[in-house]
C-alpha cells in the first residue's frame, strides 16, 4: 500500500505540472504521515543530514568552477587549438567542434553547459563555412552530452553519493568511454564528410598549432589539476572541487582576464542559483529515497529478480529500457536518486560491478538529454540557434541512433569502464 501510493502520488504531482524536486519530496512527507511512523520532526533532520553529505559539497564548487570556465573564454581557446590541430580533415570544423566539447567537457562537468560554451561560438562558423545548420545543431547536441561523463561529472559525484561508490573510480572510469565516445563522433563525422564531401580548413602551420595550444594551456590545466590530484593521493574529489574553483577563478580573472573583478560577484551569483537549483532537487530526491530504503522497496525488489533466476544480462536490458524511458522526461539528477536506490543492490546481487553500473547510467542519461519531449540539450541548441525544437530534433536524431549502439557496446563490454580504475587500483 505504501509503495503503491508514494509511487501514485510522485506520477499525479508530476503530471499535474508541478517541479520534480517538488513532486519527490511533497509524495515522500505524504505518504510518510499517512502511511509511516515517521513524524515530521524527524523528516526534517533527515533533509537536513542528506543535504550535509561530504561528497555533495563538490557539487557546489565544480559548478562554480564551470562558471568561471564558461564565462571566461576557455572555449573560445579550446575551439581554435581544435580547429587548429583536425580542421584541415574532411568535415574538419564539425570534427574540431566535437574534440572542443570533449575538453570544455572535461572542465566544466555539465552537458547543457558544454552545448552553450562551444555551440555558441561554432554552430554559426560552421554554417558560414558551408555546413548546414541542421548538421552542425545535431553534432553539438549529441557531443555536448559528453559533458555529464568525461570527468568531472557531476551526474557522477550524485551517483557516487547516493550509492556510495568512489567518486574516484568513477571519474576515472568515466575517462576511457568519454574519449571514446567523442572519437566515434568525429569518425561517423568524417566518413559522412567524405561521402558528402563537405568543405575542410586550411591546413594550419605547426606555429599556429603551438600557439593556440599555449593559449589554451591554462584552460587544460584544469584537468591535470583535478584528476593528478586525485588520482596522486593529493586531495579527494571533494578537495578537488575546491581547488578547481579557486583555480578557475584566478585562471578567468588573472591570467586570461576575461573577467574583471567587478564582474566576479554575477558569476558567483550564477553559480549559486544553479547550485540551489541542483541542491533542492537532490535533498528531496534523497528524501523520496529514504521513503524507499524504510520501506524495503529496493530489497523486495532485489529479491524478487533473484527469485525469477534473471541473469545479469537480462537485467541490465530491464535497467537500459528504464532509463531511456525515464531520461525522456526527467532530469539525469533526479532519476539518479530515484532509480540508482533500487536498482544497486539488485545489480551488487547480480554481480554486476557498481562502477560500470554508474557508467551504465549515465550514457543512458546522456541519451536522455538528446530525446523529446524533456531533453535538456535539445531545448538548449534551439536556444542557441533560433531553431524551432522540432527543427532540433529532427537534427539530432540520426545521431542519437549511434548513442544507441554505443550504450549496447558499454552495456556488454564492462572492461571499457572498469580497465583504468582497475589499473589505478581503485
Amino acid at each position: 500500500m505504501t509503495t503503491s501510493a508514494l509511487f501514485v502520488l510522485l506520477f499525479v504531482f508530476m503530471f499535474m505540472g508541478m517541479p520534480v524536486a517538488v513532486a519527490l519530496g511533497l509524495s515522500s512527507i505524504l505518504t510518510i504521515l499517512l502511511f509511516g511512523t515517521d513524524s515530521l520532526a524527524s523528516l526534517s533532520l533527515k533533509m537536513f543530514e542528506t543535504s550535509e553529505h561530504f561528497t555533495l559539497m563538490a557539487i557546489p564548487f565544480f559548478i562554480l568552477a564551470g562558471a568561471f570556465m564558461t564565462t571566461g573564454g576557455v572555449a573560445k581557446r579550446m575551439i581554435r587549438f581544435a580547429i587548429a590541430a583536425v580542421g584541415h580533415l574532411h568535415g574538419g570544423l564539425a570534427i574540431a567542434s566535437v574534440l572542443a566539447c570533449v575538453l570544455f567537457a572535461a572542465v566544466s562537468g555539465s552537458s547543457p553547459a558544454t552545448v552553450v560554451a562551444v555551440g555558441s561560438i561554432v554552430i554559426a562558423g560552421m554554417v558560414r563555412a558551408g555546413y548546414t545548420e541542421s548538421f552542425a545543431a545535431g553534432v553539438i547536441c549529441n557531443a555536448g552530452t559528453l559533458g555529464i561523463l568525461i570527468p568531472p561529472s557531476i551526474v557522477l559525484v550524485v551517483y557516487g553519493a547516493a550509492t556510495e561508490t568512489s567518486v574516484g573510480a568513477l571519474f576515472m572510469a568515466g575517462v576511457i568511454p568519454g574519449l571514446l565516445l567523442g572519437l566515434v563522433l568525429m569518425v561517423v563525422i568524417y566518413v559522412v564528410a567524405r561521402v558528402k564531401n563537405m568543405p575542410c580548413q586550411p591546413r594550419a602551420a605547426a606555429s599556429e598549432i603551438i600557439a593556440a595550444g599555449r593559449d589554451s594551456f591554462w584552460g587544460l590545466m584544469l584537468i591535470v589539476i583535478i584528476l593528478g590530484g586525485i588520482y596522486g593521493g593529493v586531495f579527494t574529489p571533494t578537495e578537488a572541487a575546491a581547488v578547481a574553483a579557486v583555480y578557475a577563478f584566478v585562471v578567468a580573472v588573472f591570467v586570461y582576464r576575461d573577467i574583471g573583478i567587478k564582474q566576479v560577484p554575477e558569476v558567483l551569483i550564477d553559480a549559486a542559483k544553479v547550485t540551489v537549483m541542483l541542491m533542492f532537487i537532490i535533498v528531496n530526491a534523497l528524501l523520496f529515497a529514504h521513503v524507499l530504503t524504510t520501506e524495503r522497496i529496493p530489497q523486495m525488489i532485489a529479491e524478487q529478480i533473484i527469485a525469477w533466476d534473471m541473469a545479469a544480462w537480462q537485467f541490465l536490458i530491464v535497467v537500459n529500457i528504464l532509463l531511456l524511458i525515464a531520461g525522456a522526461f526527467m532530469e539525469p539528477t533526479g532519476i539518479i536518486l530515484i532509480l540508482a536506490p533500487i536498482l544497486f543492490p539488485i545489480a551488487v546481487k547480480l554481480g554486476i560491478d557498481p562502477v560500470h553500473l554508474g557508467i551504465l547510467i549515465v550514457v543512458n542519461l546522456e541519451i536522455g538529454m538528446v530525446t523529446p519531449p524533456i531533453g535538456l540539450n535539445l531545448f538548449v541548441t534551439a536556444g542557441i540557434t533560433n531553431m524551432s525544437i522540432g527543427q532540433v530534433i529532427r537534427a539530432a536524431t540520426p545521431w542519437l541512433s549511434l548513442l544507441l549502439l554505443y550504450l549496447i557496446f558499454i552495456t556488454y563490454v564492462p572492461a571499457v569502464s572498469l580497465w583504468l580504475p582497475q589499473v589505478m587500483n581503485f
